[in-house]
């Protein structure tokens, strides 16, 4: 979401993308320019409709909101070939294909910081191939916000457990 506010109301600014085609505005006025989700019509075969509607109800889901997960996911599988995702205790998580979570292999990066080239010791020392890696590193570039929770959650998960 975009916001323009000034408090000199003397000065004026463009608004592009203002819904009432407004080209110039007082800067003491507040224009929101929000990303609003759009409606998609898609037909599906009624033996698709009637398994996604299964999977959907199994899970506690809507079919809109299991049809949303999907698209999402599927994007992003295209967009990181290496890339799947995951239902496991703490919900669902990206996880590299025939390997660990994404997150994993990005926290055991950052800890191997110190080493000149994190990325070659951890291929090195473990089982996994350097496109392993690199995939993981590049779709954590693409999403770090939910890679980096994932990470905190695990850090404070790992924290309260030694301290008990």
């Amino acid at each position: 979401m975009t916001h323009l506010l000034a408090t000199d109301p003397e000065t004026s600014a463009t608004c592009q993308g203002h819904p009432f085609g407004l080209t110039h505005i007082p800067l003491s006025t507040l224009c929101y320019i929000v990303n609003m989700s759009e409606n998609v019509s898609v037909r599906l075969e009624d033996g698709l409709a009637q398994r996604l509607r299964l999977r959907a109800r199994a899970a506690g889901e809507t079919l809109s909101d299991r049809l949303r997960r999907y698209a999402d996911e599927g994007v992003r599988r295209d967009e990181h070939p290496l890339v799947t995702f995951r239902d496991g205790p703490t919900g669902r998580r990206a996880g590299i294909v025939g390997g660990p979570d994404v997150w994993e292999i990005v926290m055991w990066v950052e800890d191997l910081a110190a080493e000149e080239d994190s990325v070659a010791v951890l291929v090195e020392e473990s089982a996994l191939a350097r496109a392993q890696v690199d995939a993981a590193l590049r779709y954590r570039a693409m999403y770090p916000g939910e890679v980096d929770a994932r990470i905190e959650l695990h850090r404070q998960e790992t924290a309260a457990a030694s301290r008990s």
